[in-house]
């Protein structure tokens, strides 16, 4: 009798079926954790921070399961759902996770994140960057260490959009001179985008920068005279404030974390 060919459906029902993930690599363990971003994590594992079921680990390559215990200080941490956060930040906030004099920190705003997901843990997000005491805006907070890294690394140029509104109109010759460019004690900074916002009035200003630097955005100004009465970020790495009242925050949506994830940096 003759031998029927195997078939591709023959085939299919003898290969292995996928085999799951249930091993990562270490430092991708502790991205996924939130602990850090991968590269971050190197430093950390580097250090000696890093346990996996009690013993001390240097190779941040190390292959750990799902079942392992792994704790990063001391602390048991795991692998948790990627959260994203956009919170329309006010202004007398720290942006930081806590300060050592008791101030209010963004992350008193951002409480009720576990409560509203349903989650039996409080998940560690931390914030994207920073915007200072007194300028309000667009914040994202996240869990993802490796698009935080992508967004904030100075190898990268993310486009932020500010509203400002200073003490005095600001004089065409000054408008000219920011377009242009200034030399700060830092390093020459540059504006990609100024406009007046209210050309009868001068002292309100819309203004594009990619520049990461400290504080920029005020020093550009104070450089110039110039005391900036109010900072508003209306807008960072495509994401607005748009219908988010100050102080409030919401998930990003799936399109705006897909939009995150393949956002072109220069």
């Amino acid at each position: 009798m003759k031998k029927r060919k195997p078939t591709r459906k023959d085939v299919s029902k003898n290969r292995p079926a996928e085999k799951h993930e249930d091993e990562f690599r270490l430092n991708k363990y502790l991205a996924h954790a939130g602990v850090a971003s991968r590269r971050k994590a190197d430093e950390l594992i580097s250090q000696g921070l890093v346990k996996v079921n009690g013993k001390v680990i240097s190779t941040p390559g190390m292959k750990v399961k799902v079942t392992d215990m792994v704790e990063f200080e001391g602390k048991p941490v795991r692998p948790e759902r990627k959260i994203y956060v956009l919170l329309n930040k006010p202004r007398g906030y720290i942006t930081t996770t806590d300060d050592d004099k008791d101030r209010k920190t963004v992350m008193d705003l951002v409480k009720n994140v576990s409560k509203q997901l349903k989650l039996p843990y409080d998940p560690r997000i931390y914030p994207v960057g920073r915007l200072d005491r007194n300028t309000s805006g667009v914040l994202l907070l996240t869990n993802d260490g490796d698009l935080s890294l992508r967004l904030t690394h100075p190898s990268h140029s993310m486009a932020k959009i500010y509203k400002v509104s200073l003490n005095k109109p600001l004089s065409q010759e000054h408008f000219d001179a920011l377009k242009q460019g200034t030399e700060l004690e830092d390093g020459f900074a540059e504006i990609d985008e100024l406009a007046y916002v209210d050309t009868q009035d001068g002292t309100v200003l819309g203004v594009e920068i990619h520049m990461g630097k400290n504080r920029i955005v005020r020093r550009l100004f104070e450089h110039y005279g110039y005391v900036v009465e109010k900072l508003d970020r209306m807008v960072f790495a495509g994401l607005t404030k748009k219908d988010l009242p100050r102080g409030r925050w919401r998930l990003l949506t799936e399109k705006e974390i897909r939009q995150l994830k393949y956002l072109k940096l220069d």
